[in-house]
C-alpha cells in the first residue's frame, strides 16, 4: 500500500533525506512541513497522514511544545509517530512533549530499521480493514454523565483554529475544519454539541453553511455561535434575525468570553 508520510522537525538534512528515501525506496507519499505550530495543524487536518516523522536537532522547550498542537490529531487518527533524535534531544522532547505516544529511533537513521516499523504500520492498517467486519462490536456506556463536550470549529484561518483550539481544548473536545465542505463531511458521520462557525469565508460563507445546517434532517437543532471581525458585526446582527444563530463572538476572542457563550448555551 502507498502509506502518506509527513516528515518534520528542525533537523532539515536528515527530514530530506529520509522523504527521498521513502519516495525513491518505498513509494510513499511524503508531506514535508515546516516545524512551527500554524504549519503542523494546518498540515494534520489537511492530509490526514498515517505517520508522522520528527527530525529532532537542537531542540529547546519551545521548537518541543510547538509539535504539541498535533496532540488532538495523533490521538483520534490512530496516527503513528516516529521521533528521529540524538541522546540529548530525546532527554527535551520527553521533559516538554504532550504527545501520548511516540517510538524515537536513534540518529544515524537505520533505514533497515525504519522500514521494518513502517512495514508493520502497514500490515496493521490492512488487518484493521479486515477486522471491520467483525462479528463483534464494542460499546461502553458512560451514562451521558461524564461525556466531554463536543465542539465543531469552522474557519479557514489555521491561525484562529490554532487559537480556538488552544483555548478550549482543556474543557472540550474540539474538531476543526477549514471549510463548509469539510464541516458537512464531519457532521455526516458525527453530531457535535456546538459549531463555532466563521462568517466570512471563501466559496461558503457562515451564512450558506448555516442555511444548509437548518435545512438539513437531523442538523437542525446544533447550535452554531459566529465567529467574526469587528467589520462585518452589523452584517452579523442582520444574520441573526434572519437565520436565528445562538449568537456570535467577536475575534480574536477572549478564552473566558468563548467558555462563557459556550457555557451560556450548553450549560
Amino acid at each position: 500500500m502507498q502509506l502518506k508520510v509527513l516528515v518534520t522537525g528542525k533537523n532539515r538534512k536528515v527530514a530530506s533525506d529520509i522523504c527521498e528515501h521513502l519516495e525513491t525506496d518505498r513509494g510513499y507519499v511524503t508531506i514535508k512541513c515546516d516545524p512551527n505550530k500554524t504549519a503542523l495543524f494546518d498540515l494534520m487536518i489537511s492530509e490526514l497522514p498515517k505517520v508522522v516523522i520528527i527530525c529532532l536537532g537542537d531542540e529547546s522547550s519551545v521548537t518541543v511544545q510547538a509539535y504539541n498542537v498535533m496532540r488532538s490529531a495523533l490521538s483520534q487518527g490512530n496516527i503513528t509517530t516516529i521521533v528521529v533524535t540524538d541522546s540529548d534531544d530525546e532527554k527535551m522532547f520527553m521533559k516538554y512533549t504532550e504527545l501520548e505516544r511516540v517510538f524515537f529511533l536513534s540518529r544515524p537513521v537505520s533505514l533497515f530499521a525504519l522500514y521494518e516499523k513502517l512495514s508493520e504500520i502497514e500490515k496493521t492498517i490492512e488487518d484493521t480493514k479486515d477486522n471491520n467486519l467483525s462479528a463483534f462490536r464494542e460499546y461502553v456506556n458512560d451514562g451521558g454523565g461524564s461525556r466531554r463536550k463536543q465542539i465543531l470549529v469552522v474557519d479557514d484561518d489555521t491561525e484562529q483554529l490554532v487559537h480556538i483550539k488552544e483555548q478550549l481544548e482543556e474543557f472540550y473536545d474540539v474538531t476543526c475544519v477549514k471549510s463548509g465542505v469539510a464541516a458537512f463531511k464531519y457532521l455526516a458521520k458525527k453530531t457535535p454539541d456546538i459549531i463555532l462557525l466563521d462568517y466570512l469565508m471563501p466559496m461558503m460563507d457562515g451564512p450558506e453553511v448555516l442555511r444548509n445546517i437548518h435545512d438539513t434532517s437531523g442538523w437542525e437543532d446544533i447550535p452554531v455561535v459566529f465567529l467574526t471581525g469587528m467589520t462585518e458585526k452589523n452584517k452579523v446582527l442582520k444574520t441573526l434575525a434572519e437565520l436565528k444563530p445562538q449568537g456570535y463572538v467577536v475575534k480574536p476572542a477572549k478564552k473566558s468570553e468563548l467558555v462563557a457563550k459556550i457555557i451560556d448555551i450548553l450549560g
